[in-house]
């Protein structure tokens, strides 16, 4: 396995770590009351630190494996469902947390079934698609959305003392930069499908 697709999977290997950081347990489970207290108080830091990085590794493989010409039909696989475990994984985690509309969440996550029904029809055909430059904006707009809604919190506790009105409207910042993402993921499936649909004839 080549270095670009080493970093893929140390993506998909980030995931549950960012969850673990995200999310408490049930308050029901008196046993992880410290645990949850850290959560709510430094965990945030450590979850986008870990969503941060994860990130980097899409950017990072990619350049690496056009660079060097390490571009295999294995990274064309995988780099994709990568993408899609990590931003569905902390879009759920964002509902459970309240943050966002279940609907963000199913908008895309029935683009992803979309897309990967294709590819698993084209692939019938001998045919590996990999992430064209809207899907790969598609992910950037995502990534990005979630990552300013995860630093919200930590946002809001430094502004809060210098400007309580800044820091009541911050999470706007969030809100517009998710609809950018789900506007890109609309495009970007519209365009994947327009162009592909020839694998769902015959």
């Amino acid at each position: 396995m080549n270095l670009p697709n080493k970093l893929t999977v140390l993506r998909i290997i980030l995931v549950p770590f960012v969850l673990v950081f995200m999310l408490p347990f049930p308050s029901s489970w008196q046993a992880f009351a410290s645990w949850n207290h850290f959560i709510s108080t430094y965990g945030q830091i450590f979850a986008i630190v870990i969503f941060v990085a994860a990130s980097l590794t899409d950017l990072l493989d990619g350049a690496i494996a056009r660079s060097q010409n390490l571009v295999t039909n294995l990274g064309k696989f995988l780099d994709p469902i990568a993408d899609k475990m990590l931003v569905i994984s902390v879009l759920i985690a964002l509902v459970q947390l309240g943050r966002i509309h279940a609907i963000v969440a199913i908008i895309i996550i029935i683009r992803e079934f979309m897309v990967t029904g294709i590819r698993l029809i084209a692939s019938d055909h001998g045919v590996v698609i990999a992430a064209n430059m809207l899907g790969k904006i598609k992910t950037v707009t995502q990534i990005i959305a979630i990552s300013i809604m995860m630093v919200e919190n930590l946002a809001i506790q430094i502004i809060m003392p210098l400007s309580t009105m800044i820091a009541s409207n911050v999470h706007w910042l969030g809100d517009f930069a998710m609809l950018v993402a789900i506007i890109m993921t609309i495009v970007s499936g519209y365009d994947y499908i327009a162009k592909n649909i020839k694998y769902l004839h015959g």
